[in-house]
């Protein structure tokens, strides 16, 4: 049985494994997710300067959404499209963060799409 620790290094080794592949530029930067079990996070990062341009969570003081369900990716994958269309954002590369692409990563995803992030 994999423990909490062991599944830790296997999604850190496979995001290193991603991150060796892609890399976000000025022109087109990196929608980076990361998820935890109560809450989800997603960044649009501009790795040329180590800067981030945009952010939204489910931690975040609008209080839009509450946890890490589903629902709560599908709302920040929206928030986070309509932040970086606002910073002049239209074309990322998407970082999966080393998770499986199914569940509240593909929600957040296809959220972002929908509202006009193309990756």
């Amino acid at each position: 049985m994999i423990n909490k620790h062991e599944k830790k290094e296997i999604r850190s080794r496979i995001h290193k494994r991603i991150r060796r592949k892609l890399q976000g530029t000025t022109d087109r930067p990196r929608l980076a997710i990361f998820r935890s079990v109560a809450h989800i996070y997603a960044q649009v990062i501009d790795d040329s300067k180590g800067v981030t341009v945009v952010s939204a969570s489910s931690v975040d003081k609008d209080g839009r959404t509450n946890g890490g369900n589903v629902a709560a990716a599908k709302t920040i994958g929206k928030l986070v499209a309509e932040r970086a269309k606002e910073k002049g954002i239209a074309k990322v590369v998407f970082d999966r963060g080393g998770y499986p692409y199914h569940g509240r990563v593909k929600a957040l995803a296809d959220a972002a799409r929908e509202a006009g992030l193309e990756f």
